[in-house]
């Protein structure tokens, strides 16, 4: 039995997960997974690649553990798309399938091929994990883990007693590092049923939960939403953010709006793993890496990771993100400060290039969120014949302006700060900018 199984047994009777407003136990975590291993899992044998077809549950979460121990290959899949789903079955060589409704339904599948990587883990009598890339751009790469490493990375935490939300996703690097984080703590999970600002108020005003782990487009969405003002969110002690650069100007509104609110920039990749990091303060958007797991440089303004949590390679794509020496070039630009803070600035593949001149969409983006009028905004690039790219962006207003008056407005607040190059040469008035599932900005770039 793992390190992380036994601490169940010592948290006992405090409260592991709330889903559905039902809570339940380390204890009822641990007689789940326990079962689970002695009767769903007899005809899955260790070393089998495995999709669980689910989002966060009790029952979800459960299992995910339970093939853990059972020292399986693990494929978390939360989509509800069929094309989606069978492509990621194909990709990751998963020859057991496990749907969760009201019980575990195992499907057998039979897979003629296998991947090396798939093989040379399963010789090591390791538990494996295959995620995702979110695929913004171009095909999502399916990555491979060695899962006992990534759960290694949480042993020796203090016990802690507090609740937090799982609101990043049971695919994604973020929401993994939040479930391995609570359950290494004793601590307590909250599932929303929905991820939207109302909701997640409420769910932080119901159990006054201390921790957000969250994004900056989904706290501009609560700001937007004026969610905020419909509930007592005063027990909120901690706001992380990360999955994409933070807009200086929309930390400075949260923090007016949330003054007792410590926020720290977080940094992870599905590649190396979730990075312990220190903010400079809670009104800043540089941080510093701060890991003993963790090494990072930075090459032509760019940076570099290379982790003990790394994944093995990829499933399905070259390994050309990783250096010969076992570099990961995140594709993240960062700019750094005299004391060894670093600051995220956006990613090398949404520099819009203007005639020569590099535009990041993050510094005019801080530049419109200044404006009165505007509630949210996303700038990309778009074909110029003559410059090779313009600047282009989507704005959401909060009140009636028509597209002359808005361009207007917008081209007047970045004269005054910015470069003529960055001023955007076309806006475009939307209901919504395009996010992902993962409250991450999708930039258009042609």
């Amino acid at each position: 039995m793992s390190w992380l199984i036994e601490n169940f047994i010592h948290f006992n009777t405090k409260t592991a997960i709330i889903h559905n407003e039902k809570g339940y136990t380390y204890k009822e975590l641990f007689l789940e997974i326990e079962s689970i291993k002695n009767s769903h899992l007899k005809d899955i044998v260790s070393g089998d690649v495995v999709a669980i077809l689910s989002d966060y549950s009790f029952k979800s979460i459960a299992l995910l553990l339970a093939l853990y121990e059972n020292q399986n290959i693990i494929v978390p899949i939360t989509s509800d798309l069929e094309n989606e789903i069978n492509e990621k079955i194909e990709e990751s060589f998963v020859n057991k399938i496990i749907k969760i409704d009201t019980e575990y339904s195992i499907i057998n599948k039979i897979q003629h091929s296998t991947h090396q990587m798939i093989t040379n883990l399963q010789n090591t009598e390791s538990s494996g994990l295959v995620l995702f890339s979110s695929g913004s751009t171009g095909k999502p790469k399916a990555m491979i883990h060695n899962f006992n490493n990534l759960v290694n990375h949480y042993k020796d935490k203090k016990e802690k007693s507090l609740n937090m939300i799982l609101f990043l996703m049971f695919d994604h690097i973020g929401g993994l590092n939040t479930l391995l984080n609570v359950l290494s703590m004793g601590a307590t999970m909250i599932i929303p049923q929905d991820r939207n600002a109302d909701n997640i108020c409420k769910l932080l005003q119901d159990y006054k939960i201390r921790v957000l782990p969250s994004s900056p487009t989904f706290l501009n969405l609560i700001l937007m939403s004026k969610a905020y003002e419909k509930y007592d969110l005063k027990n909120l002690r901690m706001v992380t953010y990360g999955t994409e650069a933070m807009p200086v100007s929309l930390l400075e509104r949260l923090q007016i709006l949330f003054p007792r609110t410590k926020f720290l920039q977080t940094f992870g990749t599905s590649e190396t793993g979730i990075v312990n990091t220190t903010s400079l303060s809670s009104n800043s958007t540089y941080m510093k890496i701060d890991d003993p797991e963790q090494e990072y440089k930075i090459v032509d303004n760019e940076l570099w990771l290379k982790s003990k949590t790394q994944v093995m390679g990829y499933l399905n794509a070259s390994m050309d993100s990783f250096t010969d020496d076992g570099w990961f070039k995140t594709g993240d630009l960062v700019e750094t400060s005299e004391n060894g803070y670093i600051k995220i600035v956006g990613r090398s593949k949404e520099v819009i290039n203007v005639g020569g001149e590099k535009v990041l969409p993050i510094e005019v983006e801080s530049v419109i969120l200044l404006i009165e009028e505007v509630e949210d905004v996303m700038v990309y690039a778009e074909k110029n014949i003559i410059t090779g790219q313009t600047v282009v962006c989507d704005v959401v207003l909060n009140t009636m302006l028509d597209s002359k008056q808005t361009k207007k407005l917008i081209r007047q607040a970045c004269k005054n700060q910015l470069e003529t190059y960055k001023i955007p040469t076309k806006v475009n008035i939307v209901n919504k900018t395009n996010f992902s599932d993962r409250f991450k900005k999708i930039r258009i770039k042609s």
